[in-house]
């Protein structure tokens, strides 16, 4: 990962610079600590044997991979909130509770459907996926167009009305050479690319043979696409799109695609279910009587990828870095809090179905537990255990993300005081290949015009495989970055006014 000096990010915030000092500075800015409030009091009580112990719990075999909507997820929220009884948060879910229960819906292809081609069957998950749950029930004659653009359709004549099989070829915009899981977006990218434009001249299916690149991403998108889609559940309608289907086929099938006088016969059903996922939400009581009815949220997810396709051998992807890393650094901020409260209460929220697409924080700031409006802050964190052990990453301090400059600067001086990482600003730039700050749970609270920050020490190259394991996390690392996390919310906390949204703030991507 590239690492600039942490003067870059002041250099990139000049319009936020400091004062001579740090009081000075936030009180200008609108988040000054009390006189005795600078330094945060209960560093020490986020201790490294303890993250030691909670990660390697967490991130254990016996919780499968926390997989969203499973009982392992459920069982890795009861872990957690028993740690956060153990640590003496006070229950802050429904009705009393650590716990907010939230349906989510899922979407998915029956194992009952059937796909042939010629004849000859392709079997679902192996050699044909279904890009997304449809109901069709069709028998086509099978044109192939050869990559399928415009020239190649002129070619083939009219195809309005028929399956439309073409094979799968760059996106207009490919993604970069080096971004995560690339293979995968390259397929998802041209399908999407190529289906639109064959169903937009007619076609009544779609048949996309993959090129060697969308093959590389055989494995990882049969686990995805074959699960189906999942979304919180707000009208407990059974629905299911209709759109006329797009299959993807390996490349082995691309003989039997192209040969002449084809016929695609397909049966496709799908099945809609609603299963509990959950959100584990715990607080600790501010001091002041005056500022005690406003919260600090602390935020991570701890769900992962549960078990899917063996990579070397292991099956279950446990996700220590992505999220149990956080997981565990939240209960840590947790004890210090405790031990030493802040003026303001703290909040502290374990969104369930994040890698669902962000489903529990999208629930939480539609239902919140507490008054949204009471939510001062919101420091959330994804991925904080792994690379070089003095750099780490903030965003939500550069704009067009930036939504609090009062916020951003606690950040910043808890970690020239606290932490004094080294700080990667390319990450937070608008024109980052990744997207990264669109990827966690801060977003929905960003959207709803909360300040909202994220911490992370960047992807590494186990994210989101069974590599992801308690054994290669920095422990040590993780510990500092809950303590940056803490200061700042030590900060926040104690703060005379709370942060204030910049002016006009519009997220855009």
């Amino acid at each position: 990962m590239r690492r600039l000096p942490t003067i870059s990010l002041a250099l990139a915030l000049a319009a936020c610079a400091r004062g001579a000092t740090t009081s000075a500075a936030a009180s200008s800015s609108g988040v000054a600590p009390a006189a005795d409030d600078v330094n945060p009091p209960a560093l020490a009580a986020i201790a490294e044997s303890d993250v030691r112990r909670d990660l390697f719990a967490l991130a254990d075999d016996k919780f499968r991979g926390r997989e969203a909507g499973t009982l392992d997820e459920l069982r890795a929220s009861a872990w957690v909130a028993d740690r956060a009884r153990e640590a003496g948060l006070e229950p802050a879910g429904d009705d009393g509770t650590y716990f907010q229960f939230w349906p989510m819906r899922r979407v998915r292809v029956s194992s009952q459907s059937r796909i042939a081609v010629g004849g000859q069957p392709l079997a679902l998950g192996s050699e044909a996926l279904v890009t997304a749950p449809v109901e069709a029930a069709l028998d086509l004659p099978l044109v192939f167009v050869g990559e399928g653009r415009e020239a190649d359709l002129a070619k083939a004549g009219d195809v309005r009305g028929k399956a439309v099989a073409a094979v799968i070829s760059a996106p207009a915009n490919p993604p970069a050479a080096n971004v995560s899981l690339r293979s995968w977006r390259y397929a998802l990218g041209a399908i999407r690319e190529r289906s639109q434009f064959l169903l937009q001249r007619g076609a009544a299916a779609v048949v996309l043979v993959s090129d060697s690149t969308a093959d590389d991403a055989w494995g990882f998108a049969g686990a995805g696409l074959s699960r189906g889609r999942y979304n919180v559940d707000t009208t407990g309608a059974d629905v299911v799109p209709s759109q006329p289907p797009v299959i993807w086929v390996h490349r082995a099938a691309l003989d039997r695609v192209r040969a002449p006088n084809q016929r695609l016969t397909l049966a496709l059903r799908a099945e809609s279910f609603v299963y509990p996922s959950v959100n584990v939400v715990a607080r600790v009581p501010g001091t002041d009587p005056a500022l005690r009815d406003q919260y600090v949220l602390y935020s991570g997810h701890q769900d992962h990828d549960g078990v899917r396709f063996p990579i070397d051998g292991d099956s279950i992807w446990n996700g220590a870095d992505d999220n149990a890393s956080v997981s565990v650094g939240l209960l840590a901020i947790g004890r210090a809090i405790k031990q030493r409260p802040t003026r303001r209460s703290s909040l502290f929220v374990w969104h369930g179905a994040e890698e669902r697409g962000l489903l529990g924080s999208r629930w939480f700031v539609s239902h919140p537990t507490v008054p949204r409006e009471a939510i001062v802050a919101v420091l959330n964190a994804d991925m904080i255990g792994r690379n070089n052990p003095d750099s780490a990453a903030i965003l939500g301090v550069q704009p067009p993300h930036l939504n609090s400059a009062a916020l951003a600067r606690a950040a910043l001086d808890a970690n020239a005081r606290v932490t004094k990482f080294a700080l990667d600003t390319t990450w937070d730039r608008p024109t980052h290949p990744e997207g990264w700050y669109f990827r966690s749970d801060h977003l929905p609270y960003a959207r709803a015009g909360i300040p909202s920050l994220m911490f992370t020490t960047l992807l590494h190259p186990d994210y989101h495989t069974p590599r992801d394991e308690a054994s290669r996390i920095d422990v040590a690392k993780l510990t500092r970055m809950a303590r940056w996390m803490y200061g700042t919310g030590w900060e926040v906390g104690n703060a005379t006014e709370r942060p204030s949204l910049e002016p006009g703030f519009k997220l855009e991507r």
